[in-house]
């Protein structure tokens, strides 16, 4: 399972590159993925059927019993079937739905990883996978539905879905944690059996359950989150015959019913889901009748679908289990063709619209006929699987009616429940005939006269071919050959029937099982529901008189519309673009809440030490003398000066401590930092104001003083608090036996938290990105243009250029000196972060450090020469090298998975070179090749030294050239107001006034 789902998402990666290639073609091969997924699980069928589970997954992150784990019992194998069956049959389809002319390959890719993460979702027994996979659907669909983002319609539905269900996702992850607590694990498995052994009773499990049921009927749009679906069919059609079909709605479905075994007994289930659920379905089915875009249509009609299913799983009684458990079935088969057949008419006609549509039915009679079969299902009509389906859920009710079928649940809310369904059902029937009718009938405008429809006919203007209808024609036609399966169908659902501990036995799925009250309920909604239909008339009249409500979708616009409104005021009100403000804020937080723990503390560390040796103090004392003439200091670079030798003296009080790693880090942090802050005064005034002493600056001092005398106290607290052993202390061990290395520092970077770093170099990404964004509009890195040629006149011959951006500068601002030196550090400074790079793992250095080695190098090269020489340096662009630092750091942590690895587990690849390593001399053995040895946590370090480099490529393009592109452009010579025309002067940067030059010529 886990192979098969990874297979999908490796898949969705090479879709882009394929679907270029072979154009639409492509979806065959992508086909091939959840068939491969279909196949293998029809082979596991005898051994589920017989009962057998079969599990699959590894350890994720042990020290919280987080698993992958997946887990396929029955009815994890029908979704599977589900889900990877109709897949198949979705991407085969998409090759004629598309067409050749302009493949989409995002949707193309998204599509086949979704059906991957849906199959994990179905299959996955660890609650944190399952809602990581919940996720995914999530952003999946919200990329699928944004087909096209050019269209306002589709990206509205697009966050619409997004919002809602991320809402929904978000309450149940707070369940699931509820449930892990309460059951001290994450297993779905283990919740189930300690909550059957425990009972469900308990507030924590109520409201967990609670929580998990928002989750669920978000993502089956049950009301009140029913109003996503519909404005999702701005999706393509293919795209909503498999998700809001087939697929992610059926999620929801999924979850109640994996639940319902054990916690259909919760106190709040019951009342909870089956009134939102008859409450679904006749909204769904009422709406759906005055509907003209036939697939609007039919989501409606799924929403009153989705009620129904939600109901008969949600009884929890062995009778309602096993029809929910049909129903599902056949509606994923009968919806997916519905909408399929939906694609071929659009395709074909150009339009949806049923006042608009004649003849299609004569045109296309294979496709018609296909929608028939299908319709018939959804309408319960015999002798398809829908009818049989639906037969095996009324059947539940009666048995609910009767008695509460072990349930307790009382007489007269059974009836109405039962009533409810059947009217829906009656819904079901007419909006499925409006459909048809309205579809495929010769002529259609005389049975809809509306005066906004068209004056004109709209018929087919070409042939359906073969492998465009196979897929619906193939779902009709297994909607209409499982209606004669119910005897198997019976005993292939037992297992799943046989999870239940209340409700009578059913009499099984069949098309005949006499003249019974759930006949006479079949025959009453198929009766009311044509009846629906021939007054059609009638009934829009009615739906027309009747009065304006607030609708669910209105609702959520104006919620949406208040929070947006909300958050400008709260804007305006906190972020009023005050630097100084911002810090204050900061500041007093920490002065009120640490501060005021300190007022009420009793115990204080006792045996404080000053300092441990001479130079800590006389370091100290000069970061404190740095620190005020900094804060005193009127010029902005000395001040930045000022306040780096503090940053300094850090590292020098970690080199006195024993942590020369730290030490030189900090100390490459610091110049970094140094040349950042350098190149971004270059915008800012050269000196702070001059406006004399006002009261607000006595208050910023007390804070500053305040604040800084809080931390100081909260720091010696809690050094002198520490009671436990630090977890630390396990490292040194810990570094070689786990990270088969002696630096600590490095290897706890790259190995025993390398999580955090990997979270850490995608912040750094985003940072770069952010940064970029404020000065570059387009791109990060534009192709150079052509040098010109240099031509050796006298005034040029024999001219050494130390470095070739050199010569776009003015001989005035050149600095020989600093281009030589700039010569002879470049090279170094490389090899240097090289080294630190590889020797990182047992002595100072690592990626980080050469990163910053290595991009201080570039920006040496940027000072001396400008930003032409930048782009000699590195010809590349800033955002390539930052995506290829995190993708190899990311397939680096993936990389021990294949081979029965942990997520970022290291391994110790060492080489014996046998003779070769080693030659005996006389004057003692001389080292050959060695015996070298490879840790590959290595390939982790390099993505983070390619991350490290490319931010600092970024910031010298960003805050370095970028500010001097912006220069050139405002001070380039340009025409004054006169006869003539004089250059205007130039003050800017040296690599400013070479970029000006070049515009100049």
């Amino acid at each position: 399972m886990t192979l098969l789902i990874a297979v999908h998402f490796g898949v969705g990666l090479l879709a882009p590159m394929l679907l270029r290639r072979l154009r639409c073609r492509a979806f065959f091969v992508l086909a091939l993925a959840p068939l491969a997924a279909f196949v293998w699980t029809v082979l596991q069928g005898p051994a589920v059927l017989g009962g057998a589970v079969l599990t699959d997954g590894f350890r994720w992150i042990p020290a919280l019993g987080i698993d992958v784990s997946f887990r396929l019992g029955l009815l994890q194998w029908v979704l599977m079937l589900v889900v990877s069956g109709i897949g198949a049959l979705v991407l085969f389809y998409c090759r004629w739905y598309f067409g050749d002319e302009a493949p989409p390959t995002r949707t193309g890719a998204v599509l086949v990883a979704f059906a991957g993460a849906m199959m994990g979702l179905v299959t996955s027994d660890d609650l944190i996978a399952l809602y990581v996979f919940w996720e995914l659907t999530t952003v999946f669909s919200y990329l699928l539905v944004g087909h096209n983002p050019a269209f306002a319609a589709n990206r509205r539905a697009a966050l619409t879905a997004l919002i809602v269900t991320t809402f929904g996702g978000l309450a149940m992850l707070v369940g699931i944690v509820l449930l892990a607590v309460r059951y001290d694990s994450y297993s779905l498995s283990r919740v189930l059996e300690g909550a059957a052994a425990s009972g469900v009773d308990s507030p924590l499990v109520v409201t967990a359950v609670l929580l998990l049921l928002v989750g669920a009927l978000s993502k089956s749009a049950l009301v009140p989150f029913h109003f996503w679906l519909p404005g999702a069919m701005a999706a393509p059609t293919p795209v909503s015959a498999y998700l809001h079909a087939a697929a992610m709605v059926k999620a929801g479905i999924y979850l109640v019913a994996v639940l319902a075994p054990v916690f259909a007994g919760t106190p709040a289930w019951r009342p909870v889901l089956l009134s939102l659920g008859a409450a679904t379905m006749l909204l769904g089915g009422w709406r759906a009748l005055r509907q003209y875009d036939i697939k609007v249509l039919l989501a409606y009609g799924t929403v009153s679908q989705l009620g129904f299913l939600v109901v008969l799983m949600g009884i929890g009684t062995r009778a309602a289990a096993l029809g929910g458990l049909a129903l599902l079935v056949s509606h994923a088969l009968f919806k997916a063709t519905l909408f399929l057949v939906v694609g071929i008419v659009d395709h074909s006609a150009g339009t949806r619209d049923l006042r608009k549509l004649a003849g299609v039915g004569k045109a296309m009679p294979v496709v018609a006929a296909a929608a028939a079969v299908a319709g018939a299902s959804m309408a319960a009509v015999p002798p398809t699987l829908g009818f049989v389906a639906k037969e095996a859920g009324f059947e539940s009710l009666t048995y609910l009616v009767a008695d509460g079928d072990g349930t307790g649940w009382p007489v007269l809310p059974a009836v109405l429940l039962t009533a409810a369904l059947v009217v829906g059902s009656a819904l079901t029937t007419a909006y499925t005939l409006r459909f048809w009718w309205g579809a495929f009938a010769t002529s259609a405008k005389w049975v809809y006269v509306d005066p906004e429809g068209a004056d004109e006919d709209v018929r087919p203007h070409h042939r359906v071919p073969w492998g465009f209808a196979a897929a619906p024609v193939l779902l009709a036609a297994l909607s209409l050959a499982g209606g004669f399966t119910g005897h198997q169908l019976t005993e292939a659902f037992g297992g799943y029937v046989e999870q239940f501990s209340v409700g009578e036995e059913s009499h099984g799925i069949a098309l005949w099982h006499g003249l019974s009250v759930p006949l006479l309920l079949s025959a009453l909604a198929l009766a009311g529901g044509v009846l629906l239909f021939w007054q059609r008339h009638l009934i829009a009249r009615a739906q027309s008189t009747f009065p304006a409500v607030l609708e669910a979708e209105e609702a959520y616009q104006k919620t949406m519309r208040g929070v947006d409104r909300l958050a400008v005021e709260v804007t305006a009100v906190t972020q009023r673009g005050s630097l100084p403000l911002y810090l204050g804020a900061i500041l007093l937080v920490v002065i009120a809440l640490p501060g005021g723990a300190l007022l009420v503390l009793r115990d204080w560390p006792d045996g404080v030490r000053a300092f441990d040796t001479p130079a800590q103090l006389l370091v100290g004392a000069i970061m404190v003398v740095a620190a005020f003439l900094a804060a005193t200091s009127r010029g902005r670079l000395r001040a930045v000066m000022l306040a780096s030798v503090t940053g300094y003296g850090v590292a020098v009080l970690f080199l006195l401590h024993g942590a020369p790693d730290l030490a030189l880090t900090q100390t490459l942090v610091e110049t970094v930092t140094l040349v950042v802050f350098a190149l971004v005064l270059r915008k800012l005034p050269k000196y702070f104001t001059t406006r004399p002493l006002q009261a607000s600056r006595w208050w910023r001092l007390v804070v500053a003083v305040t604040a800084g005398a809080v931390v100081s106290l909260v720091g010696l607290v809690a050094v002198g608090a520490r009671t436990a052993v630090p977890v630390s202390a396990a490292f040194p061990d810990a570094a070689y036996t786990f990270g088969y290395g002696y630096n600590i520092v490095n290897i706890t970077l790259v190995d025993i938290r390398a999580w955090d770093t990997l979270g850490e170099i995608s912040v750094l990404v985003v940072a770069a990105t952010g940064v970029a964004s404020l000065i570059f509009l387009r791109s990060r890195y534009s192709v150079l243009p052509t040098r010109p040629a240099v031509t050796s006149d006298t005034g040029t011959a024999g001219r050494t250029t130390w470095l070739r951006g050199g010569e776009t500068l003015s001989p005035l601002r050149r600095s020989i000196v600093f281009e030589v030196v700039t010569r002879v550090l470049f090279p170094v400074m490389i090899v240097v972060s090289v080294y630190l790079l590889i020797a990182g793992h047992n002595a100072p250095g690592g990626g980080f450090a050469g990163g910053l080695v290595a991009g201080m190098a570039l920006v040496i090269r940027y000072l001396a020469a400008g930003s032409r020489e930048l782009d000699e340096a590195a010809p590349v662009d800033a955002g390539r090298v930052l995506g290829a630092g995190l993708v190899l750091a990311g397939l680096s942590a993936l990389a021990p998975l294949p081979f029965g690895g942990r997520i970022l587990q290291s391994y110790d690849i060492s080489v014996d070179f046998g003779r070769l390593a080693e030659v005996v001399t006389p004057l003692g053995p001389l080292q050959l090749l060695g015996s070298p040895h490879l840790v590959t946590s290595v390939f982790f370090d390099v993505g983070v030294y390619l991350v490290v480099i490319g931010v600092m490529l970024d910031l010298a393009r960003s805050l370095g050239s970028g500010i001097d592109q912006h220069e050139a452009e405002d001070r380039a010579p340009a025409p004054q107001p006169g006869t003539g025309t004089r250059a205007t002067a130039t003050t800017a940067h040296p690599a400013a006034v070479g970029a000006g030059r070049e515009a100049g010529r």
